[in-house]
């Protein structure tokens, strides 16, 4: 009778087999980390082809057996970095090289170094309230797995849905995850369909609650937007396109959690404020810890102005962005 092989249990032989190829990925990995072995030499010791050492350390990292981290350190003291901090009056500035292939390239890199930055930022008791869209997405997945004690992870923004999972709570409940954080959700949309059914939702009680998690936050992480057309804002239809070229005509420069700022972070009034649930702008201001993630050209102006208006003390970018940062201030 034939067997439905998508039924059928691993045999003994093959659980050995599997077994056998997990030994072989930690030992060449311990050998090539560790012991500072070549991939030559550990190909001999193992036996097997220095092609096959190449796939296992290729599945040790994707398994995160292994994560490769640069020293901070060395970021926050460049050049770039002190030359930053002086013309904006920064607590810190991360400022890795831009990836000469491409400005996603950058944008990855600076995500990496944040993420690999945010566990020496935070301490026990901090309650970190956390933005939403792709670079804060990709800080999230990029953030290490570490237990850091009595943290709190705070969604800044209700939910609105997002291209390929930059969703509010997606990013919050990442970080969280990821630090074995306690994570507060806010448990409502973004925007709703008008003001009396907006104030109707902050009164309940399970929300009050929330939306006090949300003002209590002494660290915040964020990016700021642009307001192009092809914006995060304008994607998600959080703005209209019409009312985006409205508010540029008016001096809107940058959006912070879906909040228009001008080039000094002044902020510019929309239709949809009083209709929008989360953190104001207000609330994001003067914090003890603003850290902003910025990378490329187009990310300039928002970012100037957020510094400007007082929402940042700490700053992640790449060379470019920190070079074109600094002739806006010359």
């Amino acid at each position: 009778m034939a067997t439905d092989s998508s039924k059928a249990k691993p045999t003994h032989s093959l659980t050995r087999r599997i077994s056998r190829q997990d030994d072989a990925i930690i030992e060449a990995t311990w050998a090539y980390y560790h012991d500072g072995l070549n991939q030559n030499d550990i190909a001999k010791r193992l036996g097997v082809s220095r092609a096959s050492v190449v796939n296992y350390l290729t599945e040790a990292r994707r398994r995160e057996y292994v994560r490769i981290t640069l020293d901070s350190e060395i970021f926050l003291n460049h050049e770039l970095s002190e030359r930053l901090k002086d013309a904006y009056g920064l607590t810190a500035a991360l400022v890795v090289p831009s990836d000469p292939s491409s400005p996603a390239g950058s944008t990855e890199r600076v995500a990496r170094s944040t993420a690999d930055w945010l566990p020496h930022l935070l301490e026990p008791g901090d309650r970190m309230g956390v933005a939403w869209g792709e670079t804060i997405y990709r800080v999230a997945e990029m953030a290490p797995h570490l237990s850091i004690e009595d943290i709190t992870v705070v969604q800044l923004v209700g939910s609105r849905a997002a291209d390929l999972g930059f969703a509010a709570e997606v990013c919050s409940g990442t970080i969280a995850r990821h630090f074995g954080a306690h994570c507060i959700n806010l448990h409502v949309p973004l925007t709703v369909s008008n003001a009396e059914l907006a104030t109707q939702l902050r009164a309940e009680p399970d929300i009050t609650e929330q939306l006090a998690a949300v003002a209590d936050c002494n660290k915040v992480l964020f990016a700021c937007g642009t307001v192009t057309d092809t914006s995060h804002i304008a994607r998600t239809r959080i703005l209209s396109l019409d009312s985006l070229e409205k508010h540029r005509q008016e001096g809107a420069t940058g959006v912070i959690c879906a909040r228009l700022i001008d080039q000094d972070g002044t902020p510019i009034p929309t239709d949809i404020d009083d209709r929008m649930l989360g953190v104001t702008l207000e609330q994001m201001r003067n914090k003890e810890m603003g850290i902003l993630v910025a990378s490329g050209a187009a990310r300039v102006p928002g970012a100037r102005a957020a510094i400007k208006g007082g929402y940042v003390t700490h700053l992640a970018t790449c060379s470019q962005t920190a070079q074109l940062l600094l002739e806006q201030e010359t």
